[in-house]
């Protein structure tokens, strides 16, 4: 009988594992010119694109499936509590959002002398879709503009804050 549910279970469950290893992370640039009080380090800046990319690639995963059960591996903070919110809040209204991601260019601002903190920008190509249901309600094709907050954990990059910078009215 355990022989047969582990088998369902994988059967069920391998799908998914090769959707998820399958789906590429979003493409992200890192601009680390002139970087104050101190120089980001090579793996530093290596490990910042590669956790900041598996953040995005976490939140279109948690918007589109309206479960945010995996955000904790890539946010923490302010940053969790609000897209853990959102969350939430889409589902209740039975609403799910699908984020095409063409790339981000990412600027770092600032980067703490005790290597505790590094401030961003982000200038990221996104595509997204609003859907009711399996309905297609509206679609945004445009850059976004994000100020984000990254502090490192024990074994990687988290993001703590991440905020959409209003566009500059004309």
């Amino acid at each position: 009988m355990r022989t047969l549910l582990a088998i369902v279970a994988f059967t069920i469950c391998w799908p998914w594992a090769l959707t998820a290893n399958a789906q590429e992370l979003p493409q992200v640039h890192l601009n680390a010119e002139g970087l104050a009080p101190r120089p980001i380090e090579q793996l530093t800046g290596s490990s910042i694109v590669r956790y900041y990319a598996l953040a995005w690639q976490a939140m279109g995963q948690a918007l589109e499936s309206n479960l945010s059960n995996g955000v904790g591996d890539a946010f923490t903070g302010f940053a969790k509590e609000r897209l853990v919110r959102r969350v939430a809040e889409q589902a209740q209204a039975g609403l799910h959002v699908r984020i095409v991601d063409h790339g981000h260019q990412v600027k770092a601002l600032f980067y703490s002398t005790d290597g505790t903190a590094m401030q961003l920008t982000d200038r990221a190509e996104l595509e997204i879709q609003t859907f009711d249901g399996n309905k297609l309600i509206s679609t945004d094709n445009s850059a976004h503009t994000y100020m984000i907050l990254m502090t490192p954990g024990a074994d990687r990059w988290y993001v703590r804050d991440l905020e959409e910078v209003p566009a500059a009215k004309p």
